[in-house]
């Protein structure tokens, strides 16, 4: 009885320097854009402009959102003018209450700027799942981070801590991992006064292709794996998931099912989304 002292504390002990260890290693794959912004000279989401993500994207995206990712490396201007909107969203005060028009906007916004910022770390790269490590290594998706206020936030932060959170699934919709499964990147900004309506057309571009949504002649639906991984945030059975994406569905694919609805999920393409 008398050795289970020293031994539990032996445990301990290397418990925690093995976290601490973890947490080191974490903590030097961290990249970082933005800037502190003292809490005195921060403004409102309403006082934020987009207008330099608006024409970047205008310059180096096409309409079928796949991006000119050689050319916008290519030009060291372009780099730093996206360099420049990242930090001008570290201006955001967060602690100030927003309509939720502005918070979609902003966050969305936030999402796929710092997505391309990561990519153009990389480029060239074939994928983004091509630096996203599960094992110790460099995650794209965990360790690129964007200063606002006085916190860091990770790309999975700002989906599925606030973005997910505003129960708003078009989001789904929107907000763009480059890769050629995910929506289109929009050639514009995404403006709280039509920020609804971007997100429907957004949802009616994503349905009208056929990599993310197929009827069957015998009825089989089959849809993007972005449906079957956030499932529950379209609906709890998938009656309510049908009801929820019909309005964005092609004209002739909108019917009901009846209640032998079912659905399959078409493979997921992760390669880069380059024009």
């Amino acid at each position: 009885m008398k050795k289970k002292g020293p031994i539990l504390i032996g445990l301990l002990l290397g418990g925690t320097l093995i976290y601490l260890f973890w947490i080191s290693l974490q903590r030097s794959h961290e990249i970082r854009f933005g800037k502190r912004v003292p809490a005195d000279q921060r403004v409102m989401l309403k006082k934020l402009s987009h207008q330099k993500w608006t024409e970047l994207l205008q310059e180096f995206v096409d309409s079928d959102g796949g991006v000119r990712y050689r050319k916008w490396l290519a030009e060291k201007r372009a780099v730093q003018v996206l360099d420049e909107y990242l930090a001008e969203l570290s201006r955001a005060d967060l602690e100030q209450d927003s309509p939720a028009e502005e918070k979609l906007a902003f966050w969305i916004n936030a999402y796929n700027a710092l997505t391309v910022r990561g990519i153009l770390l990389e480029y060239p790269t074939t994928s983004i799942r091509n630096h996203t490590s599960r094992v110790g290594g460099y995650n794209l998706w965990h360790h690129l981070l964007l200063r606002v206020g006085d916190q860091d936030y990770s790309l999975d932060r700002i989906e599925h801590d606030i973005l997910r959170k505003m129960n708003e699934p078009r989001i789904h919709f929107a907000i763009v991992c480059a890769s050629k499964g995910c929506p289109r990147l929009l050639d514009e900004a995404y403006q709280p006064f039509k920020v609804d309506q971007q997100l429907d057309e957004n949802a009616t571009d994503f349905f009208s292709r056929e990599e993310n949504f197929v009827r069957q002649a015998d009825g089989a639906i089959y849809l993007s794996s972005i449906l079957d991984w956030f499932a529950s945030d379209f609906g709890a059975t998938p009656g309510e998931v049908f009801e929820f994406i019909r309005p964005y569905l092609p004209e002739q694919s909108r019917q009901s099912p009846g209640t032998s609805l079912s659905f399959r999920y078409l493979p997921y393409d992760w390669s880069l989304n380059e024009h």
